[in-house]
């Protein structure tokens, strides 16, 4: 049986302690057995050890397999730019493992760091890491709490439980019996660490320390919850590994070829010679194929990527995260603050004699009732605002004022004109504040409570300005009023007063009090919040709300939304605990709203929504969300939320606001289309320096490239206008398309399609301006410097047709991204500057290439591009791949 459902008597002998505490040597035993009251955080990978995995990527090693071979070569040049890239991507990949996961850490810094115990017999301050189970500890208001317990006694106690519960408003607690089994939210009679006293004093005895707490099992979740790999990061790992076998097979069997062809001719002149020249064109292939500066120029477009998002509220904390959000397929939303305001708001009035939506628009035509309504309201009533607008108190309170001031009645001036004289404060177990004031010469006892607690004190009821009698009629009116605001998820109040003569409060001046009316008060919805779930749903995403709030209140919440359709279900996490999982995975997709949850129900949600390859991603701001955070394919913490949420995700919303969730996800969407766009760039680039390559070699020419010319073109030229690409805007429907499948390959569709037409395209290009050079201009070292400018004007021109697959250059508009005009003219620059006589040699170009080899190689470039760019006029694609 659970503590919380154990008589004191029980709990603390189960404990072996009394409710006066424990004497030092049972303190010091019991630390010797279970340790102490800290969490503890496992050992992390070291930097070294992160260093060296990040050069286990096939095509990582294919390229360290190179630049070894050019050492041994003598090829000190290319070695040193392969090297020093490879350096600087595993440098990149290891600060960016490092700054993730803090969340234990956060954790940690949320305990108290002293509380007050009873310990032999006497009362002390000890540092909350030596608590242990079964010490006696005091609360009172402002103490965080230090470890998990049972209430021994409570006097007015509220509790801040939100970074555990999700529940925005404190919580009553009260020492007394619970014989049912509920939900953590609703143990009124327990403690947890890692809480703030808001209100009130209370002992309790620690039923759990450390990792035994509450906090600590949720601490355990997060270091359970494995990181997850994005759609990108999988599919560019699956790839790298099939083109670094590929390639590797590719080199040998070319090497294979030309040694065969070597060994069986007539008889090389120089033999090792001949096999050099070979095994450099093997190595040239290898060069050729391989994007060298693609993880580089990836993570350079996710970062455009979070500059954007940042523009709309959303700063991403791992680079990753922009292209996963971009293929969300379900977004498990928190409710208060994300969905909603997060500010209690008036919004129904009731009195005997009428109702209405909030108060009437002009105080000074109020009834008698109306004004006493708010009177009450805002003097029976402890919260306050400040010059700034900033709110201290109960949130409902809150709002009560906030709305005095509203209606153009100040709460100041109220209270000023009738200063309190006299109060019994709230009591939880009362559910009632009462104050007294002298209004208009009288002296009024003005009370405020929960209507049920308070329906039963009232002896009389106001109506149209005159007191009368409580009859049954008007009683049985009030309780369906009631019910009827809680079925509407409203948290109301009753107001009610009577005259006293008296100065001295005491609790029998509660009884005999004359009704005056109600106030219905919610947690708005966000205006904005419905069209973005609508504009979600249009582009396929799923919306799930998962609340620690009541059931009720979740559904009609979600209702208002249109986050819950006709045959959606509502369930509450202990509901949700009682389904398998067959039963759970029948009805996911039905239902919309999850209400009372704990840590482990959030990631049981999240988990199962992956099980059916949904990417995933899950929003929150308390400590209770982390676990599901870390789980989702992207967390997404609020601004206002705890450190440990925000430790746990990828994203953090600084608005708070569901609507930035729908926007980001736009942004990311474009960010993925861009990095295809950027790698089907790169790739069509290299292709048709691989079709190059291979046709030399069939024709028996000359290696249409060498390894530093390859490298120049890759690392330099190629990168640029990479990044370029990943400036551009969307393409058009980006948002009315369903996300893409997870499962879905980078080559597919019309990138696939893209990269092998464009690929052929300039392969082909270079094969003939080679040709050209060997047979019309007779010379092996011209084919090489016109092949070499086919190959490197064709890459930079395609550019241009690779910034959509569905419109040319001039329909998406030429100008429109400025990057790409301006990484062209850079490498056209850069390309000028091999064309130097100085630099010639370096790039073996000889000194005979001049303008009318360079034009017939411009030209050939420049009719692949023309020819790319027809083709989508002659053959329109409808949507973007």
């Amino acid at each position: 049986m659970n503590f919380y459902q154990q008589p004191p008597e029980d709990v603390l002998s189960s404990l072996n302690t009394t409710d006066k505490g424990l004497t030092s040597e049972e303190v010091k035993k019991k630390q010797e057995e279970h340790g102490y009251n800290e969490l503890e955080q496992k050992d992390r990978q070291s930097l070294f050890s992160l260093f060296i995995d990040s050069f286990k990527d096939p095509m990582v090693i294919v390229l360290l397999i190179v630049a070894i071979i050019q050492i041994v070569l003598g090829e000190t040049i290319e070695s040193i730019i392969i090297l020093t890239v490879l350096i600087i991507n595993s440098i990149l990949s290891v600060v960016q493992t490092r700054k993730a996961e803090d969340s234990l850490a956060s954790l940690r810094d949320m305990a108290a760091p002293s509380a007050t115990v009873v310990r032999n017999n006497s009362t002390q301050s000890v540092p909350s890491k030596e608590i242990v189970a079964g010490d006696i500890v005091i609360l009172e208001a402002g103490n965080n709490v230090p470890a998990d317990g049972r209430l021994l006694e409570a006097e007015s106690l509220q509790v801040e439980e939100g970074a555990l519960t999700g529940e925005s408003i404190p919580s009553d607690k009260e020492a007394i019996m619970i014989s049912e089994e509920t939900a953590l939210a609703d143990r009124k009679n327990m403690v947890y660490s890692g809480t703030l006293v808001t209100y009130g004093r209370a002992r309790y005895v620690v039923t759990g320390i450390g990792k035994e707490t509450e906090m600590g099992k949720v601490a355990e979740l997060i270091q359970n919850v494995s990181a997850k790999q994005t759609p990108l990061q999988r599919k560019l790992e699956s790839f790298s590994k099939k083109l670094g076998f590929v390639i590797l097979g590719l080199s040998v069997l070319i090497f294979a070829i030309q040694a065969f062809r070597i060994f069986t001719g007539e008889g090389p002149e120089d033999l090792q010679i001949e096999l050099l020249n070979a095994f450099m064109f093997a190595i040239a292939v290898a060069v050729a194929a391989i994007p060298e500066a693609l993880q580089s120029i990836v993570t350079i477009v996710l970062s455009v990527g979070t500059n954007k998002m940042a523009k709309k509220h959303a700063i991403i904390r791992k680079l990753p995260a922009v292209e996963t959000l971009g293929s969300t397929g379900v977004i498990c939303t928190d409710k208060t603050g994300t969905l909603t305001q997060n500010k209690m708001t008036v919004v129904q009035a009731y009195l005997p004699e009428h109702e209405q939506e909030l108060y009437s628009s002009e105080p000074t035509d109020w009834s008698f009732g109306e004004n006493r309504l708010n009177q009450i309201a805002v003097l029976a009533n402890d919260s306050s605002l400040n010059e700034e607008g900033e709110a201290s108190g109960d949130p409902t309170e809150v709002a009560l004022i906030n709305y005095s001031n509203k209606i153009g009645l100040p709460f100041s001036d109220l209270r000023n004109k009738f200063p309190r004289i006299e109060e019994l404060p709230f009591d939880s177990s009362r559910k009632l504040m009462s104050t007294l004031h002298e209004i208009d010469g009288e002296k009024l006892l003005l009370t405020k409570g929960g209507p049920d607690v308070l329906f039963k004190r009232c002896s009389k009821i106001l109506i149209n300005g005159e007191v009368v009698e409580m009859t049954e009629e008007y009683s049985k009116t009030l309780y369906e009023k009631n019910e009827e605001y809680s079925n509407q998820a409203y948290r109301v109040l009753a107001f009610a007063y009577k005259p006293l003569s008296k100065e001295e409060l005491d609790l029998e001046d509660e009884n005999d009090l004359i009704f005056v009316g109600l106030l219905a008060m919610i947690d708005p919805p966000r205006e904005e919040v419905s069209q973005a779930i609508k504009e979600a749903a249009e582009a396929g995403i799923r919306t799930v709300m998962i609340t620690g709030d009541h059931k009720t209140t979740a559904r009609a919440i979600a209702l208002d939304l249109n986050l819950f359709k006709e045959d959606d279900i509502a369930l509450t996490g202990q509901e949700l605990d009682a389904l398998s999982e067959e039963e759970l995975m029948e009805k996911l997709e039905h239902i919309s709203v999850y209400a009372r949850v704990t840590p482990e129900n959030k990631i049981r949600i999240v988990q199962a929504w992956q099980n059916k390859d949904q990417i995933t991603a899950m929003t929150g701001d308390g400590v209770n969300d982390a676990p599901a955070l870390k789980q989702a394919d992207i967390g997404i913490a609020m601004g206002s939320g705890t450190d440990v949420s925000k430790d746990a995700s990828a994203m953090i919303l600084t608005d708070d606001n569901f609507v930035s969730i729908v926007s980001a996800v736009a942004v990311g969407r474009n960010v993925y289309s861009n990095i295809k766009k950027a790698i089907a760039y790169l790739f069509s680039g290299n292709l048709g320096a691989v079709v190059a390559i291979i046709a030399a070699l069939l024709m028996n020419w000359i290696n249409p490239f060498t390894a530093l010319q390859l490298l120049f073109i890759n690392l330099v030229n190629d990168s640029i206008p990479a990044i370029a690409l990943g400036m551009e805007k969307e393409e058009p429907h980006i948002m009315k398309q369903n996300p893409r499948d997870p499962n879905e390959g980078i080559f597919t569709g019309q990138t696939l399609q893209s990269v092998i037409l464009r690929g052929f395209t300039i392969g082909i290009a270079v094969i003939i301006s080679q040709a050209l050079g060997i047979y019309y201009f007779g010379s092996p070292e011209i084919s090489v410097a016109m092949a070499f400018t086919t190959l490197i004007l064709s890459r930079t021109l395609q550019v241009f047709p690779a910034r959509s697959n569905t419109q040319t250059s001039f329909q998406a508009g030429f100008f429109s991204n400025k990057y790409v005009v301006g990484a062209f003219a850079v490498c056209m620059t850069l390309y000028g500057i091999t064309m130097l006589p100085v630099v010639r040699p370096i790039f073996n170009i000889p000194n005979a290439f001049g303008l009318t080899e360079w034009s017939i190689a411009a030209g050939l470039a420049l009719a692949t591009t023309i020819i790319l760019e027809l083709k989508k006029l002659v053959f329109p694609s409808k949507l973007a791949d």
